[in-house]
């Protein structure tokens, strides 16, 4: 058995607004989406509220359970921005204004000619000694702790700090993926479903039931790392389909 080189993560999601409804998050799937690309296996997704003891709680559960953690939200100007404050309480850290991102953001303020106020000086605030997550489109770092990097909660932001920050991440094997589709119902391929994941092992395989707006049908989804045990557990499948649809004609005729 071929053996691949597994890096798991969790996304924690920080924020009132999210667990309100007000707003709808759009970073998860997002990030979840680059993470399988590259090759690493997201396998926890957590939402809290603006409450540093939940996410200190948060954070030391799941940095302890995965290679990595990534956060969303909480690192603005704001009185209820407080991230940088709860993962510094998390690591046992002063929470600080790191010089860097001081002089960064300043400069930034100069340019735009607009003050640097103590509101705006709480964007540069972070765990003594974190290293910096590099933010191309509003300038205020996000950061990385340990295991744990700490990323903006606004989507745009979010996004430019994933796309400087995952490169340079600890990575997987890929995972592939092929869809079968199939025109029985879940209740019909459940069971010899079952037996082919069964004997295939190194693959997992979902079903998931769709609908066109005449009839309902399944797609099945095989995933595996690598090319050869994902083709001979597709070709199971199909083979299963096929022996569904003999037995179906043999009992019409």
């Amino acid at each position: 058995m071929t053996q691949h080189k597994i890096v798991t993560a969790a996304i924690l999601a920080i924020g009132d607004e999210l667990l309100s409804g007000r707003t709808k998050d759009k970073n998860i799937g997002y990030l979840a989406e680059n993470l399988t690309i590259y090759g690493i296996d997201l396998k926890e997704v957590r939402i809290v509220a603006d409450d540093q003891d939940a996410i200190v709680a948060a954070v030391n559960a799941l940095r302890m359970k995965y290679d990595l953690v990534f956060t969303s939200g909480g690192i603005g100007p704001t009185h209820d921005d407080i991230t940088a404050d709860a993962i510094s309480a998390a690591f046992g850290l002063p929470c600080v204004h790191d010089a860097e991102a001081m002089r960064l953001l300043g400069a930034m303020y100069e340019r735009r000619g607009i003050e640097f106020n103590e509101a705006r000086q709480r964007m540069a605030r972070m765990p003594q000694g974190a290293r910096h997550i590099e933010n191309a489109v509003s300038t205020a770092p996000g950061f990385i702790v340990g295991n744990v990097h700490v990323m903006a909660g606004v989507p745009s932001v979010f996004q430019a700090m994933v796309g400087w920050l995952l490169p340079q991440l600890p990575t997987g094997v890929p995972v592939m993926s092929r869809t079968v589709v199939s025109p029985f119902g879940e209740g019909e391929i459940g069971k010899p479903l079952t037996e082919v994941q069964k004997n295939h092992a190194d693959t997992s395989i979902g079903s998931y039931p769709k609908f066109d707006g005449n009839g309902f049908y399944t797609e099945i989804v095989v995933r595996a790392r690598d090319e050869a045990v994902l083709q001979a557990a597709v070709a199971d499948v199909e083979a299963m389909l096929d022996a569904i649809r003999q037995t179906r004609d043999s009992a019409r005729a």
